[in-house]
């Protein structure tokens, strides 16, 4: 299977928007993503099902038709004759994530994947991706909140390095369940990079798969190089 990686955009909210609810069906307020896209601390990303599209793009531009023959008919000129890939609205979205970058530390605020790509390795490639995000982005930590029911999010956080550093009482608005607040070491360090190196390579071993990584180095090899010369939820 291949999949794409690249920053969110608004074309893509309305996949994300049924995705958080698939997800967090208890979430109450809802988060707002059109906002988040406008936040200057948040960074949001999204996994993509190359061999998939999705059956409706959310319109965006008034008076743009986006169904109907006419509309079908310049999409399939555009795939067959102009060599012009679909838009964004297209792709096929099956997870995303989330951070708000701060200083030197990076905070994970969400990872979320469709349920028919759960356990399919797809919430270990977004943590993979937001890690090496928030390096690109100069952060030396990560941090995040998971609720103390959560074992199987705690596993593969302990996996990548978090650990245990806080709670916190009665966090989550729909039940009052404390949370754990985990956090990484120095993720631009030597050690902490080899072993990211290691946990990608059997990663992909495990999954296989193709992934395209788009927009600025979103995940790349090319920032790993660059830097060190080399869950779902």
């Amino acid at each position: 299977m291949a999949y794409c990686i690249h920053y969110m955009c608004k074309e893509n909210l309305s996949q994300v928007n049924e995705i958080d609810r698939e997800a967090f069906p208890t979430q109450w307020p809802p988060p707002d993503y059109r906002r988040e896209l406008q936040n200057p601390l948040a960074r949001l990303i999204v996994v993509c099902d190359d061999s998939q599209q999705a059956e409706a793009p959310e319109k965006d531009i008034p008076g743009e038709e986006t169904t109907g023959l006419f509309a079908g008919i310049r999409r399939l000129w555009q795939s067959r004759f102009s060599g012009k890939r679909p838009p964004e609205s297209r792709q096929f979205v099956i997870g995303f994530a989330s951070i708000w970058v701060m200083a030197d530390e990076a905070h994970i605020t969400n990872i979320a994947v469709r349920s028919d790509y759960q356990r399919q390795g797809i919430g270990e490639l977004l943590l993979i991706s937001i890690i090496n995000l928030a390096a690109e982005l100069k952060a030396n930590i990560v941090t995040l909140e998971v609720r103390v029911s959560n074992l199987p999010a705690q596993n593969l956080y302990q996996k990548y390095g978090f650990v245990e550093v806080g709670l916190r009482h009665g966090y989550y608005t729909d039940n009052r369940e404390d949370a754990l607040l985990m956090s990484t070491g120095d993720i631009t360090s030597a050690p902490f990079q080899a072993q990211l190196q290691q946990l990608k390579r059997a990663h992909t071993g495990k999954y296989g798969g193709e992934v395209r990584w788009l927009g600025n180095a979103v995940a790349g090899e090319s920032a790993d190089r660059r830097r060190h010369g080399t869950g779902d939820r």
